[in-house]
């Protein structure tokens, strides 16, 4: 007889207690037009939530440097001491310009594994991205052109390129991608900010985008792919520093900058936990809406042990929550 695995905890509940303080501490500052109070109000409110959780954990993706971030820096160790030891990557405010602006999709997210199990990107802030769900991961090449990944793509999802959508940032250094995937026939949504949102929108199956491509943030692509590798899909990255220094910092790391990482080399662990709560309101997530007495908030968690991914709406008494929380929230 098959011996089976008693279910053990699922640390993105945790997690998620993290994402919803920082939400709610940075939405006060949603289109004032102030990025660095709002994220530094998610960042102070991430920190002092970690103290309560019961892990012994080390960010691996943080805020910087010790010396540029004074919390959540690089090699920081977070939690009570307690608990299983585990690799942390966070963005207190994926979407700083977004929060200030008042525009969709900034989120606070969190993804982790078992401790040594997640890539540190180092000196790397850019690398190529091609993310797709669980359909089409094992039909496209970040190094083919991109109409043939396009028809790879539709072909797995049984559509027409003309029904697929592509997520892709709108920066300047897409121009000829952009031109690219408009001459295939396919659709595109261009947004400002949201490397990590847009990965989750290809492979959350409740949101009708297909495909993410084109260079963003590599920190942003070890976050989402805890998220990915929890809901099947794939993601591809090549390094693409964006400055001398940039690609100078890698190459005395001794980093290969023609790799191609996967999901499976981002996040070497068997298990991985994500957890996002919606900031301003967006494609997947609602943002914070504040009541009379209190407040709202939308989360995704994921585990990707078992491929569970839930979607949570939680109400919030801040006048209760704040008599034992240190957290300020008004």
């Amino acid at each position: 007889m098959e011996l089976k695995q008693a279910p053990d905890k699922n640390l993105a509940f945790e997690l998620l207690r993290v994402t919803e303080s920082a939400a709610l501490a940075a939405a006060r500052w949603l289109g004032k037009g102030a990025k660095e109070d709002g994220d530094g109000a998610a960042v102070d409110a991430m920190r002092q939530s970690f103290n309560s959780i019961s892990v012994k954990g080390r960010i691996v993706i943080g805020e910087g440097a010790k010396d540029e971030a004074p919390m959540l820096y690089n090699g920081e160790l977070v939690g009570d001491g307690s608990g299983p030891e585990i690799d942390i990557a966070v963005d207190p405010v994926e979407g700083t310009n977004l929060l200030a602006l008042g525009r969709p999709n900034s989120i606070a997210v969190i993804g982790a594994c078992k401790a040594g199990g997640m890539y540190d990107p180092g000196s790397s802030y850019y690398m190529k991205k091609l993310v797709v769900g669980p359909a089409a991961r094992d039909v496209v090449d970040i190094d083919a052109p991109v109409e043939d990944n396009l028809k790879a793509v539709a072909r797995a999802l049984g559509k027409d390129v003309n029904d697929i959508t592509v997520f892709v940032l709108d920066k300047p250094r897409h121009k000829q991608l952009i031109a690219d995937i408009r001459k295939a026939g396919a659709r595109i949504t261009l947004q400002t900010d949201g490397d990590v949102a847009g990965s989750l929108m290809v492979v959350d199956p409740n949101v009708d985008v297909d495909v993410m491509m084109g260079t963003g943030g590599t920190p942003e692509g070890v976050i989402s792919a805890c998220a990915i590798k929890g809901l099947g899909g794939q993601i591809f990255g090549r390094f693409d520093p964006q400055s001398q220094a940039e690609r100078d910092a890698m190459i005395k790391e001794g980093t290969r900058l023609d790799e191609v990482l996967s999901v499976e080399s981002i996040i070497r662990a068997d298990d991985a936990f994500f957890a996002a709560t919606g900031i301003s309101g967006g494609t997947f997530l609602g943002g914070v809406a504040y009541t009379g007495s209190g407040a709202v908030t939308h989360s995704l968690m994921i585990r990707a042990k078992t491929g569970t991914f839930r979607y949570l709406e939680a109400h919030h008494n801040l006048e209760r929550l704040m008599k034992f929380s240190s957290v300020r929230y008004d």
